[in-house]
């Protein structure tokens, strides 16, 4: 029910390996997940946690309560998209697609605005991964949210202004994935394209829609791109064989490691990712950028996605594959770079823990 608060479900595990304590967070016997891992589970002030639980027999919007540690049920809908959900910085805020409308609910009285009406539209592609999934684009400053509607054979990019409550569609194409506004310029939003033509960028108002990055051949498999903080860059996983950084203006493109990182988010000053690995799963690692990875912790999530153990599958293609996303990590930092919170069904279930970065073996 909608403002239920619920028991403390926290209990503290250590990994045996890096000796690291990790908190699990939820423990009822149902799916868990926070956010995409590009997107923040945390207000700036990291004082709500905000993730999807299922145990009502539908997935809903909670979050724990870092004071008390109680987790609070936030939606009691039947239509969410679990995926697009999106945490406001000031926390007052989680935006979120249910339906074909575009809401976000106040997270002090639960009361939920309706910010826009898509109409008799699919919004989201058929499948598990990619633009599937329905994930939207809040900007910095809370006011712009970025949101990809399928709508017959097109795909528009919606722009709402969270302030005026007015949405326009600033750009319509074949496919549209991922959005994510750049943390230093809000006028600027990354997304994916096709599978076989990933990173392009736009401005907010539609203009300079441009690629970023050419694939080098058909055997490489661009994915998993997010903005870099503090730079005009963005990085992608160039799977498997590490990272990539695009400077946006120049179009250069480097590596930062050959690591095999799998989805891999920035902290919030750019020095550091943190990412989880998959074929073989190595756990959680933490690198600094022109450093070496280091071992957090064991997430022993099962990462469904058996295409992910061979070559770049879509060249002829979508592919239907079986990736349930709650069976993935998605690491992703908190905002002082203290924890890392992640995904496991390590129980049987989905759930969600976080692993300390401070103490521990290095």
């Amino acid at each position: 029910m909608k403002g239920e608060r619920h028991r403390p479900e926290g209990r503290v595990l250590t990994d045996p390996r890096s000796a690291r304590r990790i908190r699990q967070v939820t423990d009822h016997p149902s799916i868990h997940h926070h956010p995409f891992f590009f997107v923040p589970a945390y207000d700036q002030a990291g004082k709500r946690l905000v993730f999807v639980s299922h145990r009502s027999g539908a997935p809903q919007i909670f979050f724990e309560d870092r004071t008390s540690g109680e987790l609070v049920q936030v939606t009691d809908r039947s239509d969410l998209a679990e995926w697009s959900i999106y945490p406001s910085p000031d926390g007052r805020y989680v935006y979120f697609t249910a339906g074909t409308g575009a809401w976000r609910v106040n997270l002090d009285d639960f009361a939920e605005t309706q910010l826009a009406d898509f109409g008799s539209v699919e919004m989201r592609e058929k499948g598990m991964v990619g633009a599937a999934m329905g994930t939207t684009a809040l900007s910095a400053c809370g006011r712009w949210w970025a949101i990809p509607v399928k709508a017959g054979n097109l795909s528009r990019f919606i722009v709402i202004d969270t302030q005026e409550k007015i949405s326009r569609v600033i750009l319509e194409r074949d496919t549209i994935g991922h959005p994510q506004f750049c943390p230093d310029d809000s006028n600027l939003i990354l997304y994916a394209g096709p599978l076989t033509d990933r990173v392009w960028c736009v401005d907010r108002d539609g203009g300079n829609n441009r690629r970023v990055y050419r694939r080098e051949d058909d055997q490489q498999w661009v994915t998993h791109e997010v903005w870099l903080p503090g730079q005009r860059a963005i990085a992608f996983v160039d799977w498997p064989r590490g990272m990539r950084l695009i400077d946006i203006d120049t179009g250069q493109a480097e590596w930062l490691h050959r690591f095999p990182a799998w989805h891999a988010a920035p902290d919030r000053d750019g020095r550091r990712f943190v990412c989880d690995t998959n074929f073989p799963d190595r756990g959680l690692h933490v690198i600094k950028v022109g450093g070496e990875p280091m071992f957090i912790g064991a997430s022993e999530a099962t990462s469904e996605g058996a295409h992910w153990a061979g070559p770049f599958p879509y060249n002829n293609g979508p592919v239907a594959v079986e990736a349930r996303q709650h069976t993935h990590p998605h690491p992703r930092f908190s905002p002082d770079g203290t924890r890392v919170v992640f995904t496991s069904d390590r129980s049987g279930h989905a759930q969600i823990y976080e692993v300390e970065l401070e103490g521990g073996a290095a």
